[in-house]
């Protein structure tokens, strides 16, 4: 089998753990096709896939040592780069509008907010990276990102009409995910400069 397709192995990795800074440079050198792969097909543009990569591969490298199984390397460095992927989907997510609490609101309460804020967009940024890589795309550059449709058609080579199409498909798949007693995701669907981009 050709070595550029394989993992390195548990031997070369335990030497690194055990600091050997010759096998850790090897494991990071080998492990960098694997690792941009899983951030190519999991990151919303080829920018966000090589800033993912490169982080996961430094925390590869500085983090080695905590490794438990010298054989689980590919699953721990796809679980590193999807969380990095999602981190920076999330830093795209819309925050809202942060209204001055009044001065009579408990804390608890305040607290309670902040934290089912937090877990939405964290089921947000999970649904929308779970999209197919190609409505992902167009879901991402258009609805978060804000960019003219007819810039995002051209910057993904796609003719204006393939492009909404693509999009009402990824809208209609993030909104079946979405979907939960009480929760109602419609409003994640707005274009920045407030027009409603409900198909």
């Amino acid at each position: 089998m050709n070595r550029r397709t394989t993992w390195p192995d548990e031997r070369l990795i335990r030497s690194a753990q055990d600091g050997d800074v010759t096998s850790l440079t090897a494991v990071v050198t080998e492990s960098q096709p694997h690792v941009r792969k899983f951030a190519l097909s999991l990151c919303a543009s080829r920018q966000d896939a090589e800033d993912a990569a490169q982080e996961a591969l430094i925390i590869l490298y500085r983090k080695i040592g905590t490794l438990r199984a010298t054989g689980a390397l590919a699953s721990w460095m796809f679980r590193i780069v999807r969380n990095e992927c999602l981190r920076q989907v999330r830093l795209l997510v819309p925050r809202g509008d942060e209204a001055s609490a009044a001065p009579e609101a408990s804390a608890e309460r305040s607290a309670e907010e902040a934290v089912l804020h937090r877990l939405e967009v964290e089921r947000i940024a999970a649904a929308i990276g779970a999209l197919p890589r190609d409505q992902r795309d167009v879901l991402i550059m258009r609805d978060i990102q804000g960019l003219p449709g007819r810039t995002v058609a051209r910057s993904l080579g796609l003719s204006n009409a393939a492009m909404k199409s693509r999009l009402h498909r990824a809208r209609a798949a993030l909104r079946h995910a979405l979907a939960a007693p009480g929760t109602s995701p419609d409003h994640f669907l707005d274009d920045p400069d407030g027009r409603d981009l409900r198909p």
